[in-house]
């Protein structure tokens, strides 16, 4: 399995030796929750859901690997900058890459994002898919 660089998109602000920061995240005709520049974005997703925050995120959050090889927790940045680990091509292709697909376990928020739901790649069905209304 290939996993393409971790990349920068942050506009070259340098964020990454100051204390963590809070943003907001927005998921798309879902709600919108807060995140922290050191945090992982599923994590503030699983986090915000465990506490209600979603509640028209109908189904569980999809989770697998959490380390951006299993590709279930793909979503597409429709705004906003982020940090990004290393993610698996076969789940992110670098195509995929350059229109804004991510892993939401592999991002980092540098300002407030907005992410769209994205369906896993052809051949691998999510466990629990998001129904937004």
């Amino acid at each position: 399995m290939a996993f393409d660089r971790p990349q920068d998109r942050s506009d070259g602000k340098a964020l990454f030796n100051a204390a963590p920061r809070s943003f907001v995240v927005t998921i798309d005709g879902v709600g919108q929750v807060s995140a922290f520049s050191d945090e992982r974005v599923l994590v503030s997703l699983e986090r915000a859901q465990s506490l209600g925050r979603l509640p028209e995120l109908r189904t569980k959050l999809p989770i697998g690997c959490r380390r951006g090889g299993c590709g279930v927790c793909r979503a597409r940045v429709l705004k906003g900058n982020y940090r990004s680990e290393a993610m698996s091509q076969e789940h992110v292709p670098p195509e995929d890459r350059d229109v804004g697909i991510v892993l939401c376990c592999s991002i980092f928020a540098l300002s407030d994002i907005t992410l769209r739901l994205e369906p896993a790649p052809k051949g691998r069905p999510r466990t629990a898919l998001a129904a937004v209304k």
